[in-house]
């Protein structure tokens, strides 16, 4: 008897083992040269807390704040919530993007209807500037995920210029003659492709990132909206609708790399994409304005800046506020409204998960938000703060933006 129930034993401890295995998401083949995905549940699995790089372990703990209009960038201690320091960069400054290698905060100098676009260099261990490299229309700056170019977004240009992450010299370009006002992107689990948003045509883009070419657009559809069928031109059908445009904003994938957020600040929502067919899904509403996305430190929730206008201007006090997603049911959790009424914009998560840093696009302000309660504090600071980063974040490397970690 004893005999049975250890054979019983053993073939059940066989039996759920592999039941364990069936169960376990396969491996991620990534491109060459791109960093392993250890957790392919959890592509955010290595941006928790506490899973700093050495290679920021002596940065300033600090918040670089861009102002558009001003010009120039203010820095924050975020232990004393203070300014200390400032310093001017380019003309109109979009965002602080960490580098792929986390070694260099490169501010996006896009000069805005001229022809004077730069990145700054600022390095994180003293939080002082360099000198700038001229670059045309830099509004925003990804990384390819083996690390090996930059990614100026020219949104004026409808064109991604991939450059040597150093020193910025031209490596080639690609044309996205259908996505007016491209400006933000995430990337595929395994480093395939990137999904880039067209701010002014209401759509995304599909990039292969291997070949480098456009593999297509997807325009985004508000539910209840009439659509129809039309012949793309490249033949294929596609679904579109002619009463409704929105104005796609940030985009993240979610933890397991099937499925893509977008933030529309015209449709008060995010849409709901899937990377690998390359359709839409599911459509979540927000709040007014939705515009910026940022994962919790744990990869189970997404914080969804609202603007609290459809405008691209707007004025201040808005009813912006951030809606809570949980990525599992898809559903908004909490709503945690700016006090007294606000504009939060783009940001980032406190090294420990704590807080939610966010500009307010319209107020001249910054918002630092709890994640547990959603209780706001501000900040004064200078003329339409736009992509502020926080810094250092956990990782092993930089997307880009204002610090897609991986």
């Amino acid at each position: 008897m004893q005999h049975v129930r250890r054979t019983l034993a053993w073939s059940l401890g066989l039996g759920m083992a592999a039941f364990a295995w069936a169960q376990a998401p396969a491996p991620v083949a990534t491109v060459p040269g791109m960093p392993p995905v250890p957790d392919p549940s959890n592509l955010y699995s290595e941006t928790a807390a506490g899973k700093m790089s050495a290679s920021v372990a002596n940065d300033l703990p600090r918040v670089y704040v861009p102002h558009v209009r001003s010009n120039d960038v203010y820095v924050i201690d975020p232990a004393t919530l203070k300014v200390v320091d400032k310093f001017k960069v380019g003309l109109s400054p979009q965002h602080v993007v960490p580098s792929w290698d986390m070694k260099t905060l490169w501010v996006a100098n896009n000069a805005e209807r001229t022809p004077n676009g730069s990145l700054t260099p600022v390095d994180p261990k003293t939080g002082k500037p360099g000198k700038a490299v001229p670059v045309d229309d830099p509004y925003n700056m990804y990384f390819t995920p083996d690390g090996r170019s930059a990614i100026v977004v020219a949104e004026a240009f409808k064109r991604l210029d991939f450059r040597d992450p150093h020193t910025f010299a031209l490596q080639g370009s690609l044309a996205v003659p259908r996505c007016g006002g491209i400006n933000h992107a995430d990337f595929s689990i395994d480093g395939r492709y990137a999904i880039f948003t067209c701010e002014f045509t209401g759509g995304v883009a599909k990039i292969d990132l291997v070949e480098r070419k456009v593999l297509g657009y997807l325009q985004l559809i508000l539910p209840g909206k009439p659509t129809k069928v039309v012949k793309g031109p490249d033949g294929r059908d596609e679904t579109i609708c002619t009463t409704w445009k929105g104005m796609p904003q940030d985009i993240r994938v979610s933890p397991d790399g099937k499925t893509w957020y977008i933030a529309d600040m015209m449709s008060n929502g995010v849409y709901v994409v899937d990377g690998e067919r390359f359709a839409q899904i599911d459509y979540v509403k927000t709040s007014t304005g939705a515009h910026g996305l940022y994962p919790s430190r744990d990869g189970r929730k997404l914080y969804i800046a609202n603007r609290g206008s459809n405008k691209i201007h707007a004025p201040p006090k808005g009813p912006g506020g951030v809606s809570v997603l949980d990525f599992a049911t898809r559903k908004i959790v909490a709503e945690w409204p700016i006090p007294g009424g606000g504009s939060p914009d783009m940001g980032n998560v406190s090294a420990d998960g704590r807080q939610l840093w966010l500009s307010g696009r319209y107020d001249d302000a910054v918002y630092v938000i709890d994640t547990d309660t959603g209780a706001v504090r501000k900040i004064k600071v200078g003329a339409e703060p736009h992509g502020l980063t926080v810094w250092p974040q956990p990782g092993r490397y930089s997307l880009g933006h204002t610090g897609n970690m991986r």
